[in-house]
């Protein structure tokens, strides 16, 4: 007996007289809708196949210099087992909220930010969640948060190609993607395994960022590769996507955000990175 939901006979059924029937209907969407009181002109996620690559670093760049040149932006908080974000700039819970929803809390330069630790009575109390949860979390982030009205909302996702990363580009309309890695060898695994999650979620890839490129000699200013020669270039070139930047070690950057004062960072390196978020 055929299924009452299929058309008894696919090959000669046609969508005028058929509009009903799954099999002409397209894939199921999976979106969430934005909180009612918020808008959000471009949402922008930034992924890494690997962790410890500086990947919540580079967002939090972004985020500076994209406030710089007066744009509102806000930082979706996804790593939720290992939320650094408020730590960098220094902000802390317990956010509020009212009928309306969550309010996220702004930095000293006005990048609005949710993350997980502003919700938790200690901040350093562990996120001991299973996966399915952790990801319920972070859509509420873009369901339930008020965000107001942004240009630019930035996504820092955990590492790899999990639930978080899956939830993200199947429930938020991301725009665009930055892949962030580190000059070792095995940079072409860690930038292809997320370039092909992207492209199998039909999320353009708008380049990638190589972090940890040199450290610049403090007595004669020449730049010493402490990972060794980069390969990220040739691995942009082969996937056709660009190289947006390649960010030095700088201390003094880490003592900033261990500080709480990362909107004081200024990382000019990355400027061509924002460009191509403002085409």
């Amino acid at each position: 007996m055929a299924d009452k939901n299929t058309c008894a006979s696919a090959s000669s059924c046609s969508k005028e007289s058929c509009e009903g029937c799954p099999s002409h209907q397209g894939p199921e969407s999976f979106l969430a809708d934005l909180n009612q009181y918020s808008t959000v002109k471009k949402v922008i996620a930034v992924v890494s196949g690997k962790g410890g690559v500086g990947k919540s670093f580079v967002t939090a760049s972004l985020a500076n210099e994209m406030a710089k040149k007066g744009y509102a932006v806000g930082i979706l908080d996804a790593d939720v087992t290992g939320p650094s974000i408020p730590k960098m700039f220094g902000v802390h819970g317990p956010a509020k909220g009212n009928d309306l929803g969550m309010f996220p809390i702004e930095s000293k330069n006005g990048v609005k930010i949710m993350s997980v630790n502003l919700l938790l009575d200690n901040e350093e109390a562990p996120v001991i969640w299973r996966g399915p949860v952790i990801a319920g979390a972070v859509t509420q982030f873009w369901t339930d948060v008020v965000w107001g009205d942004l240009d630019y909302l930035l996504i820092d996702l955990p590492p790899g190609t999990g639930d978080v990363p899956l939830t993200v580009f199947q429930s938020i309309p991301v725009d665009g993607i930055v892949i962030v890695t580190s000059p070792q060898e095995l940079v072409g695994m860690i930038v292809k395994k997320a370039y092909n999650m992207a492209v199998a979620m039909n999320v353009p890839v708008l380049g990638v960022v190589e972090n940890f490129s040199y450290i610049s000699c403090p007595d004669c200013g020449k730049k010493i590769q402490v990972f060794g020669e980069s390969r990220t270039e040739e691995t942009a070139k082969e996937l056709n996507i660009p190289l947006l930047a390649q960010l030095p070690i700088r201390p003094e950057f880490a003592s900033l955000a261990d500080a709480g004062r990362f909107d004081e960072v200024s990382e000019e390196n990355i400027c061509s990175a924002c460009e191509m978020l403002e085409q």
